[in-house]
């Protein structure tokens, strides 16, 4: 019974890091007086896995080593804490994620307009800039307008854009067949 009462009078204290702010609800560590369960399973500052300890002996344990006690994982059963210097720990942790954002690729679809009757040159210049494009990693969108009396060739369409399929047919593959919107054909090509 004296162990609930003890636990009851700690005042309560700032956390032990260094300048920092006391760290928010959103941000999903837990420190040193914050933690809320008895015990936690501890890995002391070393990396060395102490074992399942009460809460109390690890913050006493983290105070005495300077550093703070941090719960690195509070959904497992008793929680994960570490005891490090939380200051560094979320400039790390904040340094891996600019990391992740960095590696990131965002794929764009960028737009090739084309015309049943293109001319050879211009079919050549498109060619070029759909490979350019490819090798950036993007998805490319070949629309085919019909203008007038064209819509009467379609087959002259098909045509082309199955020149398109064949010369592009190393570097890319179809994500999207050919198919009619309105007047015009549209397929979509994905780099391999």
């Amino acid at each position: 019974m004296t162990g609930a009462i003890d636990h009851l009078s700690i005042p309560p204290r700032r956390p032990l890091s260094r300048g920092a702010a006391p760290p928010q609800k959103e941000e999903g560590h837990r420190i040193n007086f914050r933690i809320e369960s008895r015990e936690v399973r501890l890995i002391g500052a070393d990396g060395e896995n102490l074992g399942v300890v009460p809460t109390r002996q690890a913050l006493a344990m983290a105070e005495e080593a300077n550093l703070d006690l941090v719960e690195v994982s509070p959904d497992a059963k008793p929680p994960v804490a570490k005891i490090l210097d939380y200051g560094k720990f979320k400039f790390q942790e904040q340094k891996r994620a600019a990391e992740a954002r960095k590696k990131q690729k965002i794929i764009e679809i960028k737009e090739i307009k084309m015309r049943p009757m293109i001319d050879d040159h211009d079919y050549d210049v498109k060619m070029r800039a759909i490979r350019r494009f490819f090798e950036e990693g993007d998805k490319v969108k070949i629309t085919l307008r019909f203008r007038g009396r064209e819509m009467a060739h379609q087959e002259l369409g098909q045509k082309l854009l199955n020149r398109v399929k064949s010369d592009t047919a190393e570097i890319a593959k179809v994500e999207s067949e050919p198919r009619f919107e309105g007047r015009q054909i549209v397929m979509v090509l994905s780099p391999r």
